[in-house]
């Protein structure tokens, strides 16, 4: 149990000493007189710890060592001391960043300061005072594989090799404060100068390799390691020791003042040696080795191009280029047109057009007079007039190609080209020159660019594909001719650079893209096109030659009149035409579409080559569509037919649909149809020579079904007006017309004076059309005074006979109520409806049998009331 406690006590050691923590450092020193030729130091070893750092906190002591600093005799070690204390930590904390930075980082660093004295005789190399540690934290942006890499920190004492005074040295001091606020792509500056308190020493800056030291292996050498084995960081490319943030960052090295654009954000590692010259002699360096964090924010800044060239007309936007800001409130622009008053603008983006050429002053101040204000300025250098371009000649593989600026400018000079021919398989393809060649390695497209500037600040980039081919482009007007013995003909080819024609056999002008030749028998030409850069490509073309032209027509043949027909002629020659030209679409073609307008046509062609030619005939009958008439369209009643009737000029014929068509077969069959609306198609052919077929169609209309109603059987008393309401057609007929007032009517009232007991009349109901259909009403004529029948009993057992008690008026006009109550006097039915009646059931339940009571009241159809009452029995 023991072994086991200490070997994960040892792990958890290891781990904390391994741990990835140190953000930077330096090694300075003071000096304090001596005597007998020694010289007290007081040296101090910074180490710089993010305050936000998860690794491992700084160690409470430090392992140092000083060597002499002799290349030749292999650095010899002088002192150790392998356990310096730390003195003392301090914070660096920036708690109240610029309020005009957006998103502005945490900036917190620990400071531990390791401090011992030492008294060393002079020497004539000096010394190295050395300090080792691993690692640098995760993730630095310059660096490959940060984790695994240490940090060396060094400071160099002087030998009176440089200088016999030289040991007496206070080692100059970075004074940099370093919680400053870097914001990736803005601008910034941060100071790496540094002090020195002898004043006949003078300081040099410049960026260095920042030194690993230390491993996975040995985190914290104690002793330090021998200066000969100190090696560089790796540095990640695009960045080095020369350019730790990029190209935008360069160190002024005078005043150790670092300054440009930062670089996108993340930690980076930037060494600054500093060297001190006394007397003009280079007597030590010192280094400052620190991890600078770029933060993901930007600055509240004014920020434009040095110059703004307007080479295309007097019109430009601008905008601020510094990265956009919430603390950014208000822009002003000044055009810096001395002689207007409105030259200026509040817009973020503004357009200005200016009143001549010349070269003006730019201001822009972001939120004047206000807090977070900045200014910045530029040139505008307007000097339309500026076109940009060249052309190329020469477009072999492995032959020159040459191209030719050919820009223009209004105003000033072309002073400068910049060439590249797009060759990807080398960087060696560009060129300064105003008019260069260059070879291309083989055929392809290639994309060339073409930078041209001017004395007064134009700039312009043009881009064009380029096509390289193994051998110019060579083309032939034809590849084959025909010509009449005797007869002369042009050749043609296309192409660039110089042209020659073989064999010299009847040509004229066989240095030309155009010769023209004559031979007497059928001659093959040859071309050959030579460029300007020697490249070559060869043709030919064949000249046949006939003494007649071989012309076929089509045989003769028939159709139909008023349709169009292609004629063909079978031939080799090279011109026809067709008479009488009227007739044709385009009498010239050797195949043309013609339109008979006759019935017997002869139609020729003659065939042309040069002078010779043939000519040849066709006759074309042209015979007339069959033609079909169905008929007009008919309208039937519902369950009528209809009878068709066709008319035909030709020989066959058919109609379709023939499922409801009797006697189809013939021109007037019987159509019996079962929709509203049907279509038949009478369908005519000839056998005269037309052999497209002609139809016609007629529409059957089938009127809708009439629904005849002569109201519900009724029955009234002798002398009672009786109402009647037939409905479904346009006009109504009643039979017989006994008792009506007016039989030929819809509505017609009904008196009877009761001669007899039942009368049945019929109504025949017609529609628009004539179409007819009928309906019945019984009327029972009652000789009594009106009154409410209702019957003594009941059987509701389902057999539809008897099932309903209801009441049955006579003579009346209206019953307003109808109730029925049962021996305890609850209501078990009410109704106003004359024949509604109850079905012995309360709440769905069937009732036994029973006495109930019923009473009525009713206005008679003479406007008396009525009212009777009584008992009825169900029976079950």
């Amino acid at each position: 149990m023991k072994k086991l406690y200490f070997l994960l006590l040892f792990f958890l050691c290891s781990i904390s000493v391994f741990a990835n923590h140190i953000t930077g450092g330096e090694i300075y020193y003071t000096y304090t007189v001596g005597d007998n030729n020694t010289y007290n130091y007081h040296v101090t070893l910074k180490l710089f710890r993010d305050c936000n750092s998860t690794g491992a906190a700084l160690d409470p002591s430090a392992a140092i060592s000083i060597f002499s600093n002799s290349p030749s005799n292999g650095f010899p070690r002088v002192n150790d001391f392998t356990s310096v204390p730390r003195s003392r930590i301090d914070v660096l904390n920036l708690s109240s960043p610029n309020p005009c930075i957006a998103n502005p980082p945490l900036v917190c660093y620990q400071v531990g300061f390791y401090e011992f004295d030492v008294t060393l005789p002079a020497t004539p190399e000096g010394y190295i005072i050395a300090y080792q540690r691993c690692c640098r934290i995760t993730g630095i942006n310059n660096l490959i594989g940060s984790s695994s890499v240490g940090a060396t920190y060094t400071a160099i004492i002087p030998g009176t090799n440089s200088l016999p005074t030289a040991p007496a040295n206070n080692s100059a001091k970075f004074r940099g404060v370093d919680t400053v606020i870097i914001c990736a792509n803005n601008s910034f500056c941060y100071d790496f100068g540094a002090t020195d308190p002898d004043p006949s020493d003078s300081l040099v800056y410049s960026f260095c390799n920042a030194l690993s030291g230390g491993s996975t292996a040995m985190p914290a050498p104690n002793p330090p390691l021998n200066p000969s084995t100190y090696t560089t960081v790796p540095y990640a490319n695009p960045y080095d020791a020369g350019s730790p943030l990029g190209s935008g960052v360069s160190l002024n090295t005078h005043t150790g003042l670092m300054c440009g654009v930062a670089p996108p954000p993340g930690i980076y590692v930037v060494t600054v040696c500093v060297n001190e010259y006394r007397n003009g002699i280079l007597i030590a360096t010192q280094r400052k080795d620190l991890q600078i964090k770029v933060g993901d924010c930007n600055i509240a800044s004014a920020q434009l191009k040095p110059v703004y060239p307007i080479c295309d007309g007097f019109t430009r936007t601008f905008s601020n280029e510094a990265p956009p800001n919430p603390a950014i409130h208000s822009y002003f622009w000044d055009f810096g047109v001395t002689t207007a008053t409105n030259d200026t603008s509040i817009s973020a983006t503004p357009t200005f057009t200016y009143p001549d050429t010349g070269v003006y002053v730019l201001t822009l101040i972001v939120n004047k007079g206000e807090p977070c204000s900045d200014t910045a300025y530029a040139l505008v250098k307007v000097y339309p007039g500026f076109f940009p371009g060249f052309t190329f000649a020469g477009i072999c593989a492995n032959r020159p190609t040459q191209f030719t600026d050919t820009s223009r400018t209004r105003y000033g000079f072309i002073n400068s080209w910049r060439w590249d021919f797009g060759d990807l398989a080398t960087l060696a393809d560009t060129s300064h020159l105003q008019n260069p060649t260059y070879n291309y390695p083989s055929a392809n497209t290639y994309r060339v660019q073409f930078i041209v500037t001017s004395n007064k600040g134009c700039i312009d980039t043009i881009y064009k594909d380029v096509a390289i081919l193994n051998k110019p482009p060579l083309s032939m007007a034809f590849a084959d001719t025909l010509i009449c013995r005797g007869d002369n003909v042009q050749l043609h080819a296309t192409g660039t650079g110089s042209f020659s024609w073989t064999p010299l056999v009847n040509i004229i002008n066989a240095s030309t893209p155009d010769p023209t030749v004559n031979p007497p028998a059928t001659q093959k030409y040859y071309v050959l096109l030579t460029d300007n850069s020697g490249c070559t490509n060869t043709d030919s073309v064949n000249v046949r030659v006939v003494n007649f032209v071989a012309l076929q027509a089509k045989p003769d043949t028939t159709v139909c009149l008023t349709d169009s027909l292609q004629l063909f002629a079978v031939s080799d020659g090279l011109r026809f035409q067709w008479s009488p030209a009227a007739d044709f679409t385009n009498a010239t073609l050797q195949n043309p579409f013609v339109r008979p307008r006759a019935a017997n046509n002869i139609y020729t062609v003659q065939a042309f080559i040069g002078s010779c030619s043939t000519t040849r005939s066709v006759t074309v009958k042209a015979v007339p569509y069959p033609t079909a008439n169905a008929g007009p369209d008919t309208v039937i009643c519902y369950y009528s037919t209809a009878q068709l009737h066709g008319q035909i000029t030709g020989s066959l014929f058919t109609w379709s649909p023939t499922n409801t068509l009797t006697n189809f077969n013939t021109l007037n069959p019987i159509a019996t149809p079962r929709r509203d609306t049907s279509i038949y198609i009478l369908t005519v052919r000839d056998t005269l020579g037309c052999p497209k077929p002609f139809s016609d169609t007629v529409k059957v209309i089938r009127l809708p079904k009439i629904i005849p109603f002569a109201g519900r059987d009724t029955s009234v008393i002798a002398g009672q007006p009786l109402q009647f309401f037939a409905t479904g057609g346009r006009s109504y007929t009643w039979i017989p017309s006994i008792g009506l007032t007016n039989p030929n009517i819809p509505n017609p009232v009904g008196r009877y004076d009761g001669s007899f007991e039942y009368i049945t009349y019929r109504v025949i109901v017609r529609d628009s059309a004539g179409c007819a259909d009928s309906a019945f009403i019984t009327v029972r004529i009652f000789k009594t005074v009106p009154k409410v029948f209702v019957p003594s009993a009941f059987t509701p057992n389902g057999d539809n006979k008897n099932d309903i008690f209801r009441p049955i008026a006579v003579g009346i006009d209206k019953i307003l109520y109808f109730r029925v109550f049962n021996r305890w006097g609850q209501l078990v039915f009410e109704t106003t409806e004359n024949g509604k009646g109850w079905d012995g059931r309360i709440n769905g339940r069937e009732q036994k049998t029973d006495v109930y009571v019923w009473l009525v009241e009713a206005v008679d159809y003479l406007g008396n009331k009525y009212f009777d009452k009584g008992t009825s029995t169900l029976i079950r």
